[in-house]
């Protein structure tokens, strides 16, 4: 199974149970026109979280209909951002979406030992990209939270991206860890980690999906450049999944990709109790609306 747009999120949301979203620091124009929208295609019902003069004054200019959805008010983001955790913790929604908060006090409010959403050691990012010139949706990791992941620390970024794929009904996602060669040297920790983790996924250590590495770019998304140099692999030129050497690495593809290619993504936080929508303000409208349909579409 794999899937070529992100608009077949929005079909597996819409077919399936609609989920209950909760927004922190709900008082942001794009984020609230989002939720409305995704809203509209009946996949969430939103709850929001913030300053509630605020919000309405952002609905009436946008001309967003909000009633009946439930307003909780709480003007200090900070304190919106563990209201809304609450929520979910209680039970009363299953997606968390940022607003107008910094990720750091959200992030704080979600990994809290007693009253979070703390599940595995580590949260990480994975964006689902719909790239005019490769033949399926390509997601890649971690573009956003994961400054210089030490090795245990990509063994979980996969294990995180693995787990949204699984949810989303993929069963071997094919994983390619790339670098800037396809061979292990000794002056790239980078390459000797692409080695090990593909050593680990063959005994099994890293289970559900199928990784080979180090790999270059090219090698990972074109079978042609695999063949031209060598490489026998399920995973070139088929990746499914880019996991990067750090934040830099990852940021610059996943933005490259989206101002010189053209491309749409839809991302989430992976590795709390529940997706977490954590958009960009440089996202496109449809990549925000499409973040949620991907939190909506995972079992």
């Amino acid at each position: 199974m794999e899937f070529k747009k992100l608009d077949e999120f929005v079909q597996i949301a819409k077919a399936g149970k609609t989920k209950r979203l909760v927004v922190a620091a709900a008082a942001d124009e794009p984020v609230l026109e989002a939720v409305y929208n995704a809203k509209k295609e009946g996949i969430v019902e939103p709850i929001l979280v913030g300053d509630k003069e605020a919000i309405n004054q952002i609905c009436a200019k946008l001309n967003l209909d909000f009633s009946g959805v439930e307003i909780v008010q709480e003007a200090d983001p900070v304190k919106a951002s563990a209201l809304a955790v609450s929520i979910i913790k209680e039970g009363k929604a299953e997606i968390l979406m940022k607003g107008l908060v910094a990720t750091g006090p959200l992030l704080k409010a979600v990994l809290d030992k007693e009253k979070g959403l703390r599940k595995g050691a580590l949260i990480s990012h994975v964006a689902f990209m719909e790239i005019p010139f490769y033949h399926k949706l390509l997601a890649i990791a971690d573009a956003a939270v994961n400054i210089a992941p030490e090795f245990e620390d990509k063994v979980a970024i996969i294990e995180n991206s693995i787990e949204a794929f699984h949810k989303l009904g993929i069963e071997c996602p094919k994983v390619a860890v790339v670098g800037a060669v396809e061979t292990v040297n000794p002056k790239m920790e980078e390459t000797f980690h692409a080695a090990m983790l593909t050593q680990m996924n063959r005994r099994k250590q890293i289970k559900g999906c199928l990784i080979d590495g180090p790999l270059a770019v090219d090698n990972a998304v074109s079978k042609e450049a695999a063949h031209h140099k060598g490489i026998v692999s399920d995973v070139a030129g088929d990746a499914d999944l880019i996991i990067c050497p750090d934040i830099a690495s990852a940021n610059i593809m996943y933005k490259t990709l989206g101002f010189l290619a053209n491309a749409c993504s839809a991302a989430v936080l992976m590795g709390a109790k529940v997706p977490i929508v954590l958009t960009s303000r440089a996202d496109s409208d449809k990549s925000k609306m499409m973040s949620i349909a991907l939190a909506a579409a995972m079992k």
